[in-house]
């Protein structure tokens, strides 16, 4: 059976083909603010606004209604807008004019790198409150880095992680003469030269192909070097970097070789694939265990297991994850920052993890012996709080910045190329290169 919320746990990250601009900082408003928390009663009857895209699930995790509950004089409004994109262009709209802003906004992990750089003044600085140093106790450190200003200032807390595992399709893999018992399947692919030469072997054996996409191998490779997209201080390095190279060199050999049924990732036919049998393999953070599900039904119960990450014991990688900021000149600054530290709070973390599958941005949280023991009955029953705690316990602290995902989709872009048309590899990296230069200039 269907976990009854996992169709809906689908993260804005899934969604986010973003395309982000530099914008406008917010205004300067200390001084109203320290006179806006002189004056806050907790007690006083106040609606406060949430802005969220995809979806985030605290309303699907029962956390708003719990929260009016515990605060009767509270009331939550949610404004959810389904495409990260729009919600994004609406939100530098609204961070450009002033105005119009809720009394919190969700801050997907694509977008978190140019508000920092470029917002950070509008949004309340939770490095500065007097519970700062709880607070950061509450977050991996490098989540809680993502979101922090080179001078310390720190504007949103993290509501979930992207760990990454391999889910694959035990019943083709049988038929491939693959093993499916999952500790076994972890141990064909080590390192991605493994799970390559695990590729080539079940194309002999099957007229589906092994994996989704080479954008699956891409952007789940990356973040496994010490660099991605940027060098330390957040500039733009795609051409010199560790992870650039090493994931280009395992994503366009697939792509070359025609291991990849050459998907574009969250399309109709990528959609349609999951039911239809089209591949065995994708690269799934945790929030993907709720696209598949949603995607395949009922029919899909027990086809699918999880193991580990091709070279995740050395290096873990993170796609996706969200932060919720609070808005520093709002009307309801202090009760706004109330609820974003509630909902954002180890407790609340499990919570979302059990009812919708986001790994938590906590490592108290992912400590609970709720998520430690969890598995996942329509995954046969595999134990994705071990395997998901396992990677988020090696995940480092990558660089980001705010070109990342105009500069990840010239390269996936460019390794499509390689699939349909034979592009020579070389050739579609110098390709890549010309757009992310274009994007970055621009």
């Amino acid at each position: 059976m269907i976990h009854p919320n996992r169709g809906k746990a689908v993260l804005g990250a899934a969604l986010a083909a973003v395309l982000l601009t530099a914008g406008c900082g917010g205004s300067d408003g200390d001084g109203d603010a320290a006179a806006d928390a002189a004056a806050y009663d907790p007690n006083a009857p106040v609606t406060l606004t949430v802005g969220t895209f995809g979806t985030m699930d605290f309303d699907n995790a029962g956390l708003y209604d719990e929260y009016m509950k515990l605060h009767p004089n509270v009331t939550i409004k949610q404004n959810n807008i389904a495409q990260s994109a729009a919600y994004y262009k609406s939100l530098q709209t609204r961070l450009a004019a002033g105005s119009g802003l809720d009394d919190i906004q969700g801050l997907e992990i694509g977008f978190i790198a140019d508000v920092v750089q470029n917002h950070a003044d509008a949004f309340v600085d939770f490095a500065a409150e007097d519970n700062a140093a709880e607070l950061e106790a509450n977050f991996y450190d490098w989540k809680w880095g993502q979101a922090s200003t080179e001078d310390g200032k720190t504007i949103g807390l993290g509501t979930d992680t992207g760990p990454q595992a391999m889910c694959f399709r035990k019943d083709l893999f049988e038929a491939a003469g693959l093993p499916t018992d999952r500790e076994q399947v972890g141990q064909l692919w080590p390192t991605w030269e493994a799970y390559l030469d695990v590729a080539r072997q079940y194309q002999t054996k099957s007229t589906n192909k092994f994996l989704d996409s080479p954008a699956s191998i891409f952007s789940s490779s990356v973040y496994q070097g010490e660099t991605a997209y940027n060098d330390a201080e957040g500039n733009p390095i795609p051409e010199e970097s560790d992870g650039v190279k090493t994931a280009w060199g395992y994503a366009s050999t697939a792509a070359s070789e025609g291991l990849t049924a050459n998907l574009s990732q969250f399309g109709d036919e990528w959609n349609a694939a999951f039911s239809n049998g089209a591949f065995a393999t994708i690269a799934c953070p945790a929030w993907m265990l709720g696209y598949i599900s949603s995607q395949m039904g009922e029919g899909g119960a027990g086809k699918w297991d999880v193991a580990p990450l091709p070279g995740s014991s050395e290096a873990a990688s993170n796609w996706g994850g969200s932060y919720l900021g609070v808005p520093k000149d709002g009307p309801n600054v202090e009760a706004a920052k109330d609820l974003a530290e509630w909902l954002t709070a180890p407790e609340q973390q499990v919570k979302t993890f059990v009812e919708a599958a986001h790994f938590p941005s906590s490592p108290k949280a992912a400590e609970d012996p709720q998520v430690v023991d969890f598995s996942d009955p329509y995954f046969s029953d595999a134990p994705i709080g071990q395997i998901f705690g396992e990677s988020a316990d090696n995940i480092q602290r990558t660089p980001i910045g705010a070109y990342d995902t105009q500069i990840q989709e010239a390269f996936t872009t460019a390794l499509t190329d390689i699939a349909s048309n034979g592009t020579a590899p070389d050739a579609a990296f110098g390709n890549a290169l010309k757009v992310a230069e274009q994007v970055i200039g621009g």
